[in-house]
């Protein structure tokens, strides 16, 4: 088959790396009108300014078939507020919007709605005329510059990973190809402004089909304009956005998008131009659509400055060559070899998953460059989370962990039984509790005890060189342990382990560990230091620890007059504290540590490797009121499992999601586990709350007032069996 394809960019490459694959001759224009066609069997148009220029029907008037919508029809992408009137119209699910010429009727309706929102210009902007403000002072910034523009959209801002749908159209039916996500903004953890896109990966593992989302977004569409005698023929991409309410259209494209195309195309094992074709006919499902078992990333360079006015001219040197599962598609490049474009080149890699594709990706990248080259390093960064539907998932079963307690318990409550007061709690509190009348200065002394490790995240910390936290983490859990008994610190005893020890690293953790002691009054009394080659990975270490502390017996929670009415006022964590490390290193696999995310206040690396908090100074003026009835330190496990650790057998706690501000790593964690239920996420994570207190309804004020920082009423007690319940 002889192809023609209008354009020449990355897209319009990988278009006609896909025909060649299958043998047809492929010509590529920069427009039809200047091309001949005498010779041509199917056109296929890659940019949207060329069919919203009327290439479609250029092609009709000259007896060709054309893979591409009318100029009429590729309103769906030239204007926004059409697509969007149009939309709302069939009950296709997308966000609140309105459309504006005027500022001041626009600052009225942002104001009114009381959310984020999102700025669109009308018209064709390649793919980044859109602004997505963070503050109050850049909304309207944003507001004012689109209405300089003419006619512009405002959105309200949806939350949720996002998802390119590509479906070949027939003018009836549509198929879908594999589901992609784009990479919009330059910055690596999604900063900066938006591009035409700096990358993308195929398949997106997300929670929906190709099949059902063309249901949803496509097929409404096709069937408005065939029954208006208007048949649509060619790619509908409705980009979409997976909120917790389902998913909601973003916006249309009428053609392939770019880099999806760079991403999305390699996977396609059925003729891509016979594919085409057949649309020209009415008749896709003609041809079988096959899709290889496998994955794909697109790795975008791009020009200095850009997506402001490039800086270009630049020559490109490329020490490699393309393989079978490496390969470079140009976008930017003249006939000479030097950059001519913002987005200059993307490189694609397949592999048998996500992962090896991206190394092939990113090692064919490394065999190119160019002055002041821009390439995100972070391609695909979102894809590990979306996978995750489980804390087992990332290699920890806390239902095991659980099970693993019940096994042991008669074992351990077994050595209990000696003369004397013996163990007060045990087995299941937060720390072993014994009598301890020796200590003469106290009324009725008890010894409470906690063991503890800092867990996975020791991973994250040898490998950003930043081990001094954990030797805090270690510390602060087992004194908030005790804490919740009301005891107060005694001293602290440490364990080290390596598989070599290293003289620095040792000195800086137990440095952190002192930090945390003399922060508490309490005594680094010693401590053992393990070098165990052959048991631990080269460059790895774990630390544990066990601290003692003492109380009042009279005093020691909980107390047992907990009742079905009693509130839960909850104290903010200082991050993940030491839980759910496994899950969160999954996560962020291939995020760079040193970046910033939107509405963060420090890079990614030192977020999750906040210290654990210690609430022993916050706390102890609150126990000296008498309100407080149980304390929960809200570790592994969550607010599920950890609440009940305190509360008697015929109450449940009613906690109610929303009550207190979910801090942004939290919020990014949801949005990057798409498939991970709420109540699988509060029981991995604290997400926001480290402690819990529990006091009766009138001491609310009382509690609150003794803590000099915000707290929240995060639920209730109501009559039960021991039950946490999220809602």
């Amino acid at each position: 088959m002889r192809v023609l394809i209008i354009g020449g960019g990355g897209r319009e490459q990988a278009i006609a790396w896909a025909c060649r694959q299958h043998g047809h001759e492929v010509r590529m224009a920069s427009n039809i009108g200047s091309a001949s066609t005498s010779d041509t069997d199917l056109v296929i148009p890659g940019p949207e300014a060329a069919l919203v220029a009327g290439t479609s029907d250029t092609a009709a008037e000259r007896g060709i078939a054309c893979f591409g919508p009318t100029a009429a029809l590729a309103q769906l992408e030239a204007s926004k507020g059409y697509a969007r009137d149009l939309a709302t119209s069939l009950g296709i699910p997308g966000p609140a919007f309105a459309r504006f010429t005027d500022a001041d009727a626009a600052l009225t309706w942002w104001a009114e709605l009381g959310r984020p929102i999102v700025v669109k210009l009308d018209g064709l902007a390649a793919g980044k005329g859109v602004a997505l403000p963070s503050t109050d002072a850049e909304t309207r910034t944003a507001i004012a510059e689109a209405t300089l523009a003419g006619s512009f959209l405002l959105e309200e801002r949806l939350t949720g990973p996002e998802c390119s749908l590509l479906a070949l159209c027939d003018g009836i039916t549509a198929v879908a190809l594999p589901l992609a996500q784009d990479h919009k903004r330059i910055g690596e953890g999604d900063v900066g402004p938006n591009t035409g896109g700096m990358g993308a990966y195929a398949p997106a593992p997300v929670a929906f089909s190709g099949a059902e989302l063309i249901d949803t977004f496509v097929q409404p569409i096709l069937d408005h304009f065939a029954a208006a005698e208007t048949p649509y023929v060619g790619v509908i991409f409705a980009g979409l956005m997976l909120t917790a309410d389902g998913p909601r259209l973003i916006e249309y494209n009428v053609r392939f998008g770019d880099p999806e195309a760079q991403a999305v195309l390699p996977l396609l094992e059925s003729d891509l131009a016979e594919l085409a074709l057949a649309c020209t006919r009415g008749d896709v499902m003609s041809v079988p659509l096959q899709i290889k078992s496998a994955a794909a990333v697109a790795v975008v360079a791009a020009s200095p400055n850009y997506p402001g006015e490039p800086v270009i001219g630049y020559p490109i040197t490329d020490r490699g060559t393309d393989s079978a599962t490496a390969f470079r598609f140009d976008a930017g490049v003249d006939a000479a070899g030097n950059t001519s474009g913002g987005r200059v080149l993307a490189t694609t890699g397949v592999g048998t998953d996500i992962a090896e594709a991206r190394a092939h990706a990113y090692e064919r990248m490394a065999q190119i460059s160019f002055q002041d080259m821009q390439v995100r390093r972070d391609i695909a960064w979102r894809a590990p989370g979306a996978q995750l539907a489980s804390y087992a998932a990332a290699g920890v079963n806390i239902d095991e962990g659980t099970r693993a307690v019940s096994e042991m318990k008669a074992a351990v409550e077994a050595t209990h039984k000696t003369p004397g007061p013996g163990v007060l709690h045990g087995l299941g509190s937060f720390g072993g509790v014994f009598s301890a009348e020796g200590i003469k200065a106290m009324d009725s002394p008890v010894l409470v005890a906690s063991t503890d490790g800092v867990g996975t995240k020791v991973e994250l910390a040898a490998r950003l060189g930043m081990v001094r936290g954990v030797g805090m983490d270690i510390v602060n859990h087992c004194i908030d342990d005790v804490l919740v008994q009301s005891a107060r610190p005694l001293f602290f005893l440490d364990y080290i382990a390596a598989s070599v020890l290293d003289a620095d690293l040792v000195a800086e953790v137990v440095g952190g560990m002192a930090d945390a002691c003399k922060a508490a009054g309490c005594a680094l009394l010693g401590g053992e230091t393990a070098e165990m080659p052959g048991i631990y990975q080269p460059g790895s270490f774990d630390i544990a620890g066990t601290l003692i502390g003492v109380a009042e017996r009279a005093e020691l929670l909980p107390r047992p007059d907990i009742t079905a009415g009693d509130m839960l006022i909850g104290v903010r964590s200082s991050g993940p504290h030491t839980n759910g490390y496994s899950m969160l290193r999954k996560i962020f696999e291939w995020a760079p540590m040193d970046v910033t995310p939107d509405g963060f206040d420090k890079p990614l690396g030192e977020t999750l490797l906040e210290p654990h908090r210690s609430y022993l100074d916050v706390l102890t003026p609150t126990l000296q009121t008498g309100a407080v009835k149980a304390l929960a330190h809200i570790t592994g496990g969550g607010l599920p499992e950890n609440l009940p650790r305190v509360l008697p057998d015929d109450v449940d706690a009613a906690i109610t999601l929303g009550s207190w501000p979910v801090p942004p790593l939290f919020q990014l964690v949801r949005e990057l586990t798409p498939q991970m239920s709420t109540e699988e996420l509060y029981r991995t994570l604290n997400m926001g709350v480290g402690m819990i207190i529990v006091c009766a309804p009138d001491q609310v004020a009382t509690v609150q007032a003794s803590i000099d920082e915000p707290t929240w009423v995060v639920g209730k007690l109501i009559p039960g069996t021991g039950k946490v319940h999220l809602s």
